[in-house]
């Protein structure tokens, strides 16, 4: 009994609690969000309650458990089977490019789903937790070296793979996702100015090309960011979610009580839209809440991966930051009207069953580097716990463990006394060399060598004359 409490202390002091709590309240939040946004609205119920809101109840639910098990799972052995989940990746977007179904009217193209009776699933928000595992791990492998061109050219290859894959799968919104995320990977990881420099001529320089490729459609979505009166059948989404964000105010209409909302004016409110949904019955006060909470999250998992001592743990936490981030930023600025509408939701507060499970798969990345770090850096019980270690052959007994841990904090002391009194001694020649003359020939003496060799002064210079003359 002791020994199953000894390892639920150990489990909740390994846990970030912080992250755990502002992803539950994000989630919450979101869960509320969507309530308000498809209650009046659908025909559609599963368990009492719109079908979306239930989805996104049972989501947050298998999420979490998801979460807490890879929590338990040590995120090195995650990563070290890399070409397992590159293999599963590159599979599932084949199998999207060959059998993926289109769920968004007047989008056939965009066959980035896969039915699966029950529900249908977005592989691409898998894959992006796959792809930042790999990447990760590919930087970790070339981090002294990561500027020269041999080890540059594999890297953007990698960051290629998974964009022309969603890009085929007509989910441009998504392929653009992972080249934020592998560039900003790079850049934490110390990718050098001229070589960013170099990424943003290149990207400026092929906009007229990439704009000759846009459809008619995608080129509308941009036009109307600046002339919505061009196109006002593109415009319509965007023109009446800012008149819901105008609507809210201040403290906004009240939960359940937006006018655009509870309407259902606003296509796509609960998914594309949830943030205007949030500004016109919450206000600008809601709404800055919810992104109070989104950034807490991202600094909290930088935070984590700051603390890591070695290994892909760094840029891992960067990656999963960077898609919470990314993601966020691209959803506000289609709600506000100063970015095009490319279907990216707003991170766990958005309906959907795929993108948050496969959210909450790259928290639990997270709270594996979290335990790493506090295994690390805490005494822990191996045989306790049950992990693996280069202790466990020797720690046969109890006695054994205590002889060992005691041993160990003596060599811990001494090591420490030795390391005090170098560094006394370091400080007392410092402080010895300090008052050495220099001598003519450049040469150097201790205090005692000029006691007994006392040098030439003007008084010695005329007693030395004076004896001379007599």
């Amino acid at each position: 009994m002791s020994t199953f409490k000894d390892y639920l202390v150990h489990f909740f002091k390994g846990t970030d609690k912080l992250l755990v709590l502002f992803c539950m309240l994000a989630s919450g939040f979101g869960i509320l969000s969507v309530y308000s946004a498809t209650m009046r609205l659908t025909n559609n119920y599963l368990l009492g309650m719109p079908r979306d809101a239930t989805i996104m109840i049972l989501a947050v639910v298998v999420g979490f458990i998801i979460a807490t098990i890879i929590s338990l799972v040590d995120y090195d052995i995650i990563c070290k089977l890399w070409p397992i989940w590159a293999a599963l990746g590159v599979g599932l977007m084949v199998v999207v490019i060959l059998f993926g179904v289109a769920v968004s009217t007047g989008r056939e193209d965009a066959r980035i789903w896969i039915n699966l009776g029950l529900f249908y699933f977005q592989p691409s928000e898998l894959v992006k937790v796959f792809f930042i595992i790999t990447f990760s791990v590919h930087l970790d492998k070339v981090r002294y070296e990561l500027n020269k061109i041999r080890n540059l050219v594999p890297l953007l290859l990698h960051a290629l793979i998974p964009f022309v894959l969603v890009h085929i799968s007509g989910d441009d919104g998504s392929a653009i996702i992972f080249l934020m995320i592998a560039f900003i990977m790079l850049f934490v990881a110390g990718l050098n100015w001229k070589y960013i420099v170099g990424a943003i001529a290149l990207v400026a320089a092929a906009i007229p090309l990439l704009w000759t490729n846009m459809s008619e459609f995608q080129k509308q979505r941009f036009v109307v960011l600046w002339d919505p009166a061009a196109y006002p059948q593109t415009a319509y989404q965007q023109t009446l979610g800012l008149s819901a964000i105008a609507n809210g105010g201040l403290i906004g209409k009240g939960l359940f009580h937006g006018t655009y909302t509870q309407s259902g004016s606003i296509p796509v409110a609960e998914s594309d839209m949830i943030f205007t949904v949030i500004c016109e019955e919450l206000g600008l006060i809601g709404g800055l809440v919810a992104l109070a909470i989104l950034v807490a999250i991202m600094f909290r998992i930088i935070r984590d991966g700051n603390q890591s001592i070695a290994g892909p743990a760094h840029p891992l936490c960067y990656g999963i930051a960077s898609m919470v981030g990314i993601q966020t930023l691209i959803n506000i600025a289609m709600c506000l009207r100063i970015g095009p509408v490319i279907g990216i939701t707003l991170p766990f507060f958005s309906a959907g069953g795929s993108s948050t499970l496969c959210l909450y798969a790259g928290i639990g990345l997270i709270l594996s580097v979290y335990r790493s770090n506090y295994n690390q850096t805490k005494e822990t019980n191996f045989r306790l716990i049950g992990i693996r270690s280069p202790f466990n052959e020797e720690l046969g007994t109890s006695v054994v463990y205590d002889q060992k841990q005691a041993a160990a904090k003596e060599q811990k002391a001494n090591s420490k006394a030795i390391r005090k009194q170098a560094k006394a001694k370091e400080k007392a020649a410092k402080k010895e060399q300090a008052y050495q003359p220099q001598h003519a020939k450049g040469q150097m003496h201790s205090r005692t060598y000029y006691k007994d060799h006392p040098q030439p002064t003007l008084g010695n210079q005329k007693k030395s004359k004076r004896s001379k003359r007599k």
